[in-house]
């Protein structure tokens, strides 16, 4: 039988952090254990009827059969400039700002392949989504790690960056409000970031799929409301989170101009572009009753405040997020990231995700998803509170 040797470029991957995870919870599954899941981030609530009925309704009709065009339909493309201007008051020009994704992912993914070269540096925070650094791996590209330390809110030290690395970087990832931290970010930030990558050249890929996943009345920014930021950067979006939409994967890109155009390139090379009744479906989600997104912050509020409370009271300290459906958690002295992951779902049957798995600067710390309902949370915090640390 032929040996067929897999690209050098996979022998840099490490596994795949959510592919790890679902294995350690099938072998505990095997051994018969009750297990809550609070390892991978997907939304447990239904996506709303109207969107559903109006995708049931899209996918009859033979006009959406045929192939798509790559940057998605004007009227999606109209949609997404009115839900930005509407929410964050950012001014797009449809036909040259926005391009659909096949899921914000896909994007993040191949938008390395239109911009960066082998040697080429992009800045990526750590702890992070893997896929900031898999995407620049892919494109033969090195990655420089900016540590998120909490006395810094998890925010990128921009004056720590290497000269040398400033000088070799052609992307600068950032992911507010923050997976795996929960930090978020303002303004008068993004506008130092906007302002230090005009000076340097590089462009910003901003990835903000939890803007809407907030609490206590915050509002998230967008990287796009900042002076100077549509001169050198694009942001990353998607219906997966706020719409209950993983599963559609239905997302898109907005900004600076030149940098929907090249990822455009990459994607008329690789995909047909996003299914036309999902695009149908997705104006009804952007521009129909908001009232369900509220619906969902209720939601996920009651079970921040029930899981927040719970590991406080078994000796947790940890602060309750302002924004994402994730609780960023210091492990208990004595323990790693991995040990901490270990001893939960061993002792409690509880799966989360050890920090580490999401960069070095992630050590110490666990993430727990808030996609189960509010009483298998508050079981989750009375198996914890039982066995202890």
């Amino acid at each position: 039988m032929t040996d067929f040797k897999l690209a050098d470029r996979l022998s840099k991957l490490p596994p795949y952090l959510f592919a790890e995870i679902d294995r350690l919870k099938e072998e505990a599954r095997a051994k018969g254990m009750d297990i809550i899941d609070l390892g991978v981030g997907d939304p447990d609530q239904p996506t709303p009827p109207h969107i559903v009925n109006k995708l049931q309704e899209a996918c009859a009709d033979s006009e959406y059969h045929h192939y798509p065009s790559y940057e998605g339909m004007p009227r999606f493309r109209e949609a997404v400039a009115g839900w930005y201007h509407r929410r964050f008051g950012v001014t797009l020009d449809p036909a040259t700002e926005v391009v659909s994704l096949i899921g914000s992912k896909e994007g993040i993914a191949h938008l390395p392949l239109a911009f960066v070269n082998p040697g080429d540096v992009t800045l990526v925070p750590d702890p992070a989504y893997p896929v900031y650094a898999i995407g620049t791996l892919f494109a033969g590209g090195e990655v420089v790690a900016l540590p998120l330390q909490r006395g810094n809110g998890f925010l990128p030290d921009l004056d720590a960056i290497p000269k040398r690395a400033l000088e070799r970087a052609k992307i600068l990832y950032l992911n507010y409000p923050n997976n795996p931290t929960t930090a978020v970010a303002d303004v008068v930030f993004y506008a130092r970031v906007a302002e230090l990558a005009a000076r340097h050249g590089f462009l910003v890929a901003a990835d903000s799929p939890y803007s809407e996943l907030t609490y206590d009345g915050y509002q998230a920014a967008s990287f796009l409301e900042a002076p100077g930021a549509r001169e050198v950067g694009v942001e990353f979006h998607s219906l997966s989170k706020t719409y209950n939409m993983t599963g559609w994967r239905c997302g898109f890109a907005v900004g600076n101009a030149q940098v929907i155009a090249g990822l455009g390139k990459i994607k008329t090379n690789i995909d047909s572009g996003l299914f036309q009744a999902i695009q149908v479906a997705g104006i009804v989600a952007l521009e129909g009753d908001q009232s369900c997104v509220e619906a969902m912050r209720k939601i996920y509020t009651e079970r921040r405040n029930v899981f927040v409370q719970g590991l406080r009271a078994a000796g947790l300290d940890l602060s309750a997020p302002k924004a994402t459906f994730y609780v960023w958690a210091p492990a208990p002295q004595g323990y790693t990231s991995a040990a901490f992951a270990a001893h939960l779902l061993s002792t409690s049957g509880i799966v989360a995700t050890p920090g580490n798995g999401f960069g070095p600067a992630g050590e110490g710390y666990v993430r727990f998803s808030l996609t189960v309902d509010k009483d298998r949370l508050a079981e989750a915090v009375a198996r914890i509170q039982r066995t202890g640390f």
